[in-house]
């Protein structure tokens, strides 16, 4: 299985800081059996679709029908929904797609689809536009860069948007949140 990284626009310092700070206790529970691959942030290419996938090809070469993990963030969103629906239509396995803070972006598919925001009303706004049944909103509010500089700091609260309940284990942090997602579609 491959973790596929969509950043945004901005520094690229910012996903090395998600990737240790966020996925690191992950990827030490793992036996080295998952792939992470960072698509390159050079500004507006993060809202292209094409070029992610292009990367996705270039980099996993035979391996194009195997199963991946999208997680993006921002302006990434746009581009990494478009290259996920390609995915799949090019006989890909989707395993899940989170977006983190990807608002005004439209998510629908077949494939399990999750939100992360930094604030309620980031949350809220951005179920009229789709989003799974698990998802996470940060409480207290952030700033936008901070869910995706330290998702270790940020607390917050994981709510099934089907109905707006939260489970037993509500409060967590962003990086609890999304190791438990990727401990459930490993």
């Amino acid at each position: 299985m491959s973790i596929i990284i969509c950043p945004g626009i901005h520094e690229p310092a910012l996903t090395e800081n998600f990737i240790s700070g966020g996925l690191e206790t992950y990827f030490h529970s793992q036996e080295n059996s998952v792939n992470i691959l960072s698509v390159p942030n050079n500004g507006f290419s993060a809202l292209s679709g094409f070029h992610i996938l292009q990367v996705l090809s270039d980099r996993l070469g035979d391996r194009t029908k195997s199963s991946v993990i999208f997680i993006s963030f921002s302006a990434g969103v746009v581009g990494a929904i478009a290259a996920a629906h390609w995915w799949q239509i090019y006989g890909g396995e989707i395993k899940a797609f989170i977006a983190i803070d990807g608002w005004g972006v439209p998510l629908w598919g077949s494939f399990p689809i999750h939100r992360m925001s930094h604030d309620y009303e980031t949350h809220w706004s951005s179920r009229i536009l789709g989003s799974g049944e698990n998802n996470f909103y940060a409480d207290p509010p952030v700033d936008h860069l901070s869910m995706w500089r330290s998702p270790k700091t940020i607390q917050g609260r994981w709510v099934d948007s089907s109905n707006e309940v939260s489970p037993p284990k509500s409060r967590l942090t962003a990086a609890e949140f999304l190791q438990m997602l990727l401990n459930r579609y490993q």
